[in-house]
């Protein structure tokens, strides 16, 4: 989406990573350019710079990332931009060190002014843009902020994931950072961040696609709330966030290069059974439905159609070997290119085509159903229902007599599930299915429900909890 005004605006170009919740930016004046924390599959930048025809002059990091391998430093490499990154980042890279007050120019009217914006890390910087207008004497005017995971919409950056020992301290800092933008800006400069689209390092979640300080002043707690309030209530509204995390600011201090995303080796069923039995992890790309309706035995279900790199990098033991299995070469490029993010830069093997041609023997399925069918079946005969949404979701409201193993915990828990014909279910069945899957190739008669929880009760399940 591009978003100029006018012919004589700056535009600004926002680049989704849907699957991960974040946005990247591209701005330019036409001539020159700036990007602020691209993801690691740079290519999206550089088909950008040629589609508008521009020249990419300085690359800019709001943080050292937490939910992404970044592709600042390979961007910067491959363009000769200069790579901006907080002076106090202790990284093992040449960057250009920047601090807060700094000012850049790039090209002859965009103005960047640093703000220190500490609160989802200590070194956090936010980049504040003054558009100095085409002519020699025009006033210019306050285009917005880059706040990267400080002032988010309707919410803030997670402040807790540097461990506990440093989240009181950070969600304060949190609070007067997003002060220190509200004050600094007028009521129209637009805000733009790279998380809270869905990503993990949001405090809490927002429906809104755009916004303006002087929005954010009306309707974010942060800037409605007293510090003590707002503390007490993003701390208690904080839940898990991804395991994957703990390697993400490792690989970026580190400056990581650009990914290879070349097909990886192809495998025959012969070798997929291998690897399934070597204790390999062998996913099918598919979605819930197909899946459920045949697949090769011992693979697991993480569909293209929802969050896939975020769950698979989740819950995946670090290291262990992954292939891929999709219907097209296309499918398993775009697992590649999401997998890349992340820092699992290379799959093990690949397949495409069907559950037929990744078996050596019959492939297996299990029964998918609806919380109908459920409450039917609960009538006349005992069954487990496992609810493998987060413990705070759970807490919230679930079925009588459901078991709570949140997804993320499952493949270290299986044994823990009570014997006999498991009932899966999540929020919507996305999550119920990779369960399904796992407790399927664990040898478990599995029902995958595929519905939403918000159907449950008039569906004629009981439910416990604050929203019963």
């Amino acid at each position: 989406m591009t978003t100029p005004s006018s012919p004589a605006d700056l535009t600004i170009v926002p680049i989704e990573t849907p699957t991960l919740g974040d946005r990247s930016y591209l701005v330019h004046d036409g001539d020159v350019a700036f990007v602020v924390d691209p993801q690691r599959d740079i290519d999206r930048v550089t088909d950008l710079l040629a589609e508008h025809g521009v020249r990419l002059t300085h690359v800019l990091e709001t943080h050292i990332h937490n939910d992404y391998v970044t592709g600042g430093f390979a961007l910067a490499r491959a363009t000769g931009a200069a790579y901006l990154v907080n002076a106090a980042d202790d990284v093992s890279f040449e960057r250009t060190p920047i601090s807060d007050g700094d000012v850049v120019e790039v090209g002859d009217r965009m103005r960047l002014t640093a703000l220190a914006t500490p609160g989802h890390t200590f070194t956090h910087l936010s980049y504040a843009l003054r558009d100095l207008g085409p002519e020699a004497d025009s006033p210019g005017r306050d285009v917005g902020v880059f706040s990267g995971g400080s002032l988010l919409f309707g919410a803030t950056g997670r402040p807790d994931l540097l461990g506990p020992e440093h989240t009181d301290e950070l969600v304060r800092h949190q609070h007067a950072s997003a002060h220190r933008l509200a004050e600094l800006l007028p009521d129209d400069a637009g805000v733009f961040p790279t998380h809270g689209f869905g990503s993990f390092c949001s405090a809490t979640q927002s429906d809104a696609t755009s916004s303006t300080i002087g929005r954010e002043k009306q309707a974010n707690p942060v800037l409605t709330q007293d510090e003590e309030t707002y503390v007490r209530e993003l701390l208690a509204g904080l839940g898990a966030w991804p395991a994957y995390y703990a390697h993400m600011a490792p690989a970026n201090a580190a400056g990581p290069a650009a990914p290879d995303l070349s097909p990886p080796a192809l495998a025959d069923a012969t070798d997929l059974r291998r690897r399934v039995e070597a204790g390999e992890w062998v996913v099918d790309l598919r979605n819930r439905t197909v899946f459920a309706a045949g697949h090769a035995a011992g693979t697991l279900n993480f569909g293209l159609d929802g969050s896939f790199a975020t769950y698979l990098g989740w819950l995946v033991p670090w290291g262990t070997p992954i292939t891929l299995l999709g219907e097209t070469a296309e499918d398993v490029a775009e697992a590649q290119r999401e997998l890349v993010r992340i820092g699992i830069d290379r799959p093990a093997a690949h397949a495409t085509g069907g559950p037929e041609d990744w078996s050596t023997r019959a492939p297996v399925s299990f029964p998918t159903a609806t919380f109908a069918d459920l409450a039917q079946v609960r009538h006349h005969r005992d069954v487990v229902v496992l609810d493998v949404r987060r413990a705070d979701e759970h807490a919230a409201g679930a079925i009588d007599g459901a078991e709570n193993v949140p997804l993320h915990e499952l493949w270290n828990r299986i044994d823990e599930v009570p014997a006999g014909e498991v009932w899966v279910h999540c929020a919507s069945g996305y999550r119920a299915s990779i369960a399904a899957s796992m407790l399927h190739a664990r040898g478990r008669t599995t029902v995958a429900v595929d519905d939403s929880f918000a159907d449950a009760a008039a569906a004629g399940l009981d439910l416990v909890g604050p929203e019963s």
